[in-house]
């Protein structure tokens, strides 16, 4: 029985008014996929790095903003610790959503550039941790 009613809340949830605002993220997060895929598949950094890794960058910053907004909204409805509104909830989750593609988008960065370990990358997300910690009060 608890199954049925989590399956008639994701569906509920999916059946949000065309004009809101999650439904503009969602369209955005399906761009920018489709944005990544082309980037990954017909740009080549063998024969043009200039136009190659900064298309990938974006590509990368755009999909894990969208993709990671859309997860945190979902999340923020699934566990309710607070009694938010539509609004507050979809801001959160945005910018939460954008401090994880600017860290995943320097740990790309660093591994490019050869200087990444694992302790390197808990310290990126650290900081964007205490960021977001910071912007909560």
């Amino acid at each position: 029985m608890r199954f049925f009613d989590r399956a008639r809340r994701i569906v509920h949830w999916y059946n949000f008014p065309v004009s809101s605002l999650p439904f503009g993220i969602a369209i955005a997060a399906v761009f920018s996929v489709t944005s990544l895929l082309i980037v990954l598949f017909r740009v080549s950094p063998l024969t043009a790095p200039a136009q190659a890794l900064p298309a990938f960058f974006v590509a990368v910053f755009l999909t894990i903003s969208t993709v990671g907004t859309i997860f945190f909204i979902a999340l923020w409805r699934f566990l309710p610790w607070h009694v938010w509104d539509t609004g507050k909830i979809t801001a959160i989750s945005l910018r939460q959503g954008i401090l994880l593609a600017f860290s995943v988008s320097i740990i790309l960065l660093f591994l490019i550039w050869k200087l990444l370990n694992w302790w390197i990358a808990l310290l990126i997300v650290g900081v964007f941790v205490l960021i977001e910690l910071a912007c909560r009060h």
